[in-house]
C-alpha cells in the first residue's frame, strides 16, 4: 500500500491546516496560510505528490505537482 498522499492546505477553525488526502488527522495546523503552504510543499516534494491550496471557502486556488507529471511540458 502506497503511503504517498496528495497534500491539501485547508482552512480549519480560523487557522490553516495541512492534511494528506484521505487522512482523518491533520499533519499540521498553523496560524498563517504561508506557513501551512511551506510545510505541505516539503511533504509533497519528499513524497513526489501534488499540493492543493484552498481558499477559506474551500475552493482550490492553486495546484502544484512535485511528482511524476503524466503530461510534462515540452522544452
Amino acid at each position: 500500500m502506497s503511503r504517498r498522499k496528495n497534500q491539501h492546505v485547508i482552512p480549519h477553525q480560523g487557522k490553516w491546516a495541512v492534511k494528506g488526502y484521505g487522512n482523518t488527522k491533520y499533519t499540521a495546523v498553523t496560524k498563517l496560510k504561508k506557513d501551512a503552504i511551506r510545510i505541505a510543499k516539503k511533504i509533497a516534494f519528499n513524497q513526489n505528490t501534488e499540493l492543493f491550496i484552498h481558499k477559506r471557502n474551500g475552493v482550490i486556488t492553486n495546484r502544484n505537482s512535485y511528482g511524476k507529471d503524466p503530461f510534462p511540458p515540452k522544452g
